[in-house]
């Protein structure tokens, strides 16, 4: 397993992300438990995940699976914090209020007395930054996190973080956790410059495209159906949206050339972002402890060769967007392409 630095920090992690949104929504908790453990044994140091899965049942499990494992000081544990956690109007966003209860329910729920990194699921712009830098700093102080990140932020947003960070001795971001895969590539454009200039780790989701690029939805550009196990058929929502017939069309042919290459369309997918510029480490999120062994894991002794890169740059131009993955961001205007 390659290690690589997380941003301007002194901590090394996988180039496998471990993404936990499958945990208790649709994965049992023995096979989630289980895949903890395998991808520990493989080398993946990261865990990430949110106080939103499953309704917090995610962090529960995780919890569980380092107690039994006895790995909690082996990995790093990611998780966020911004959606709503009732109905009441304080309990969600960015501010102060928010943010520390919010913390204090995952480490009750993960089993912890830190978190390594602590990532605002989504930007607030109804808070001001420095009421959301300042709380942060204020829980690493407290030793409670140890180092903070962001989540589908826009590029101006994390720069701005920069900038209060720098001028007002607040924590600095160290990651960011974009969607990035080969049928959304809006954050080269200036996501992923900012990233490299100011030393920001980038944790990629959804680096296969909810499946797409694994041919999951062959056939939707025909008949507009989608698969009955799939996330699009079982959530419907903002994941109905990221199908979209031009997408599934280049996804088609991406698993052509992956058959060329002579490795699956999902290993193809992850390796493309692993080895893309700026990026740290893309999460994977296994269903079933079978694809994370056989599909997930060979990936991180792969390299992504030119001329393969080449061919996926032909079917998406650098820059460009097959289907909005930024669906989820509100200040993203192009929700449906």
């Amino acid at each position: 397993m390659e290690y690589r630095t997380l941003g301007r920090s002194g901590i090394k992690v996988s180039s496998l992300a471990l993404g936990t949104d499958n945990f208790a929504n649709p994965t049992p908790e023995k096979e989630s438990i289980k895949i903890v453990d395998a991808a520990h044994d493989a080398g993946i140091n990261l865990i990430d995940t949110s106080n939103s899965y499953a309704k917090g049942e995610a962090e529960r499990i995780i919890g569980r699976a380092l107690k039994q494992n006895g790995k909690r000081h082996d990995v790093v544990l990611a998780t966020k914090a911004y959606f709503p956690q009732s109905d009441g109007p304080n309990h969600r966003g960015g501010s102060r209020l928010h943010l520390i209860k919010a913390c204090e329910d995952s480490l009750k729920r993960l089993n912890t007395d830190h978190i390594d990194l602590y990532q605002l699921h989504r930007p607030d712009f109804e808070v001001p930054i420095e009421e959301t830098l300042s709380a942060l700093t204020d829980l690493v102080r407290a030793g409670k996190i140890r180092y903070i990140g962001s989540s589908t932020a826009p590029a101006w947003r994390i720069m701005e973080a920069i900038m209060h960070s720098e001028l007002k001795g607040y924590v600095r971001f160290v990651s960011e956790q974009p969607p990035y895969n080969l049928l959304d590539r809006r954050i080269e454009n200036e996501l992923v410059p900012l990233c490299q200039k100011h030393e920001i780790g980038i944790l990629p989701w959804s680096p296969m495209a909810m499946g797409i690029l694994a041919g999951r939805y062959a056939g939707f550009e025909l008949d507009g159906k989608y698969p009955a196990e799939s996330r699009a058929a079982l959530r419907g929502g903002i994941y109905a949206e990221r199908i979209t017939k031009a997408g599934v069309i280049v996804g088609n042919q991406f698993v052509e050339l992956a058959k060329k290459i002579g490795i699956s369309a999902v290993q193809l997918a992850i390796l493309w972002v692993k080895d893309q510029p700026g990026i740290t480490a893309p999460l994977i999120g296994p269903r079933t402890l079978k694809q994370l062994t056989d599909d997930y894991l060979p990936v991180a002794e792969m390299r992504l060769s030119d001329e393969a890169r080449a061919a996926c740059d032909a079917m998406v131009p650098p820059g460009s967007v097959m289907a909005s993955f930024h669906n989820s961001a509100p200040w993203m205007k192009m929700k449906v392409l």
